[in-house]
């Protein structure tokens, strides 16, 4: 599964509603990578700068998560 919604999937969801949890569950049966820059300004002057770079995976049987020490 290339984690992608192929045209079928994608006629399927068009014409109906989706709650969140459903579109989580979707998107973290493969992965997501997350990437954003936040920067809060005032008078072209930057006050605050947050970027953001993080990696979701799902964690099963074959794919352990990593211990932490």
């Amino acid at each position: 599964m290339s984690g992608a919604l192929d045209e079928e999937d994608a006629r399927a969801l068009a014409g109906r509603e989706v709650a969140l949890i459903d579109l989580l569950d979707r998107l973290l049966q493969g992965g997501v990578v997350l990437a954003g820059d936040l920067v809060l300004s005032i008078a072209d002057v930057d006050l605050v700068r947050i970027d953001l770079r993080a990696v979701i995976a799902p964690v099963d049987a074959e794919h352990p998560a990593p211990l932490l020490l």
